[in-house]
């Protein structure tokens, strides 16, 4: 047998493509996702349904998990969503849904597998995070301040739990080939009333046509897999394309003043979406 995963959210994007591929590098995948209640199902892998957002869903998995495979070697936090809308006009509702699937959908599942890790002596936790955990875009509010709660959250759990022999590990991507417009719903704030409207579709055009034409996200998974044979793995796993990875770079060494006029004048841009 091979090391046991247990991954969330492995019914789409980013998280499909890390269940595929580390079930292909020989791992034993127990995959987790609400639509796998409906006979859905992930090539390489077991899937169990789940809802992050539901105590008595992540209870169900587990039992069945453990009946299936044992304890679980490795956490892989994959469940996620986004609602872009401005900060003005988002309702609460919609924040508070966004922070529940990204962020408190990860802290559930953290704390139901570390007592199975101690017992068992170890193992390997991976949260997905983003680019957008480490600055901000315009009309991302709600998401990227779940990213940023994921990377404080975790730096925190990497302390505590060291002692145990279980290690931490933040996946940061940046933009990947791995979704459609409907993983990118529309906020009900935004209206045709809103003095955002304009500039919203302007930066949403962008936003959607730097997904379309980001990186491949089997790379993406492929790259986690063998990351996760290594005996220590890193705290942080950026995968994304050089001029994201600069803008991290200037987001921490320019005044606030330079970068926000970088940033902003990129998502001013009109760009159309790739032809098909």
């Amino acid at each position: 047998m091979g090391q046991v995963v247990w991954i969330t959210g492995a019914s789409s994007g980013l998280g499909l493509h890390t269940a595929q591929q580390l079930g292909m590098h020989g791992y034993d995948v127990i995959a987790g996702a609400r639509s796998f209640a409906r006979d859905k199902a992930v090539e390489h892998c077991l899937s169990i349904p789940l809802d992050v957002t539901d105590e008595e869903s992540i209870d169900a998995f587990a039992a069945r998990a453990l009946a299936m495979a044992g304890p679980p070697d490795i956490l892989v936090n994959c469940a996620g969503m986004l609602i872009l809308g401005s900060c003005e006009n988002y309702p609460i509702e919609e924040i508070e849904r966004v922070m529940n699937v990204n962020f408190l959908g990860q802290v559930r599942m953290i704390q139901r597998v570390l007592p199975l890790m101690r017992e068992k002596g170890g193992g390997k936790i991976v949260n997905f995070s983003s680019i957008n955990g480490l600055l901000g875009i315009p009309f991302e509010g709600a998401y990227t301040a779940s990213k940023h709660a994921i990377e404080g959250f975790s730096e925190c759990l990497a302390l505590e739990v060291k002692p145990y022999g279980i290690q931490v590990m933040l996946v940061e991507p940046g933009d990947h080939q791995s979704g459609s417009a409907a993983y990118r719903p529309h906020s009900k704030g935004i209206t045709a009333a809103s003095p955002y409207r304009a500039a919203f579709e302007t930066g949403t055009a962008v936003i959607a046509h730097d997904e379309e034409n980001g990186s491949d996200p089997d790379v993406l998974g492929e790259t986690i897999a063998r990351v996760l044979k290594r005996r220590r793995i890193p705290r942080r796993l950026r995968i994304a394309k050089m001029d994201q990875r600069l803008a991290v770079v200037l987001h921490d060494v320019l005044p606030a003043w330079a970068f926000d006029a970088i940033i902003g004048s990129y998502y001013r841009k009109n760009k159309e979406p790739r032809k098909k």
